[in-house]
């Protein structure tokens, strides 16, 4: 649904303060990628990055290369976030090579001279509005055509829809409420709290702090998950109602597998597949 782009943004700009602090490795490897890029040898970098490219940004500036090979704003994002707002209107080009990283978490980036790798990994957050105009299913009258709807929504590739994991509509908001003074249902800090639990949780479940869920392998899968006969009986139900496609099906359990851990559950039960699936984009391409 439409959301004012500023508030599309500001939910994104909250998220690596929800993260954990960069431990002296992880700053170490930040730092060395920008000073790459910058050619600044002396700034350390001590907060996760947040990068937010335009989308008129060139395939270079997003991805890296150029004459004398440099990180772009994939590696850029390493241990933080990178923000695509407006995914449907970046480069097709530039979206399609969003799979490596969030598949292997490194960017290949090849040349007739050189080639370099540089790690990406990064949580990739992004935005869509259901249409061209961006009112299609809201309060407002929609201008498009359906074939215009069906070719803005066909402009990301399933390949591309499968390596996300959480897929969340955010609706319109009254204005009226924009200034209301709300008490929060909970606060940052006690969300970040929970996210560093969580995080210890996987820490000792890998034996390490560099690896988390999202990087667990099939067989991780099938030797950690800890998924309860009747949470794999529902999950194999919806896989087979939705269609879902063996990465998109492995994907749902590592989600379900950090919602068991922020809700401190050894096993996966039935309520962490269901939550987990809701994610999933049943109908994104339906109009």
């Amino acid at each position: 649904m439409e959301v004012p782009p500023v508030l599309k943004s500001m939910l994104a700009k909250v998220l690596p303060g929800l993260l954990p602090d960069l431990s002296r490795e992880e700053m170490l490897e930040v730092t060395h990628l920008h000073s790459l890029a910058s050619n600044d040898f002396n700034r350390i970098v001590r907060t996760r990055p947040f990068r937010s490219p335009h989308h008129s940004a060139s395939n270079v500036a997003v991805v890296g290369g150029g004459n004398a090979i440099r990180p772009g704003e994939m590696s850029l994002s390493h241990r933080g976030v990178l923000l695509f707002d407006e995914l449907p209107e970046f480069a097709r080009v530039t979206v399609e090579a969003l799979r490596q990283p969030l598949e292997t978490r490194t960017i290949t980036i090849a040349r007739a001279k050189d080639t370099a790798e540089y790690p990406a990994n990064f949580i990739f957050v992004a935005t869509a509005n259901p249409c061209p105009c961006g009112h299609y299913g809201t309060s407002k009258p929609c201008r498009c055509l359906p074939s215009q709807i069906v070719n803005y929504r066909r402009k990301l590739s399933g390949p591309i829809l499968d390596r996300i994991d959480l897929y969340v509509d955010v609706h319109e908001i009254d204005n009226s409420q924009l200034l209301a003074k709300q008490a929060p249902s909970t606060t940052s800090k006690t969300v970040r709290e929970r996210v560093a639990a969580a995080r210890a949780v996987q820490a000792n479940r890998f034996g390490g702090t560099a690896k988390l869920n999202a990087d667990m392998s099939n067989r991780d899968i099938l030797g950690l998950a800890q998924l309860e006969p009747a949470a794999k009986t529902i999950l194999d139900t919806a896989a087979e109602k939705f269609g879902l496609s063996p990465r998109a099906y492995m994907r749902t359990v590592k989600v379900a597998r950090t919602i068991a851990d922020l809700d401190d559950s050894e096993a996966i039960a039935t309520t962490h597949i269901a939550e987990s699936l809701q994610y999933r984009p049943h109908a994104y391409h339906e109009v």
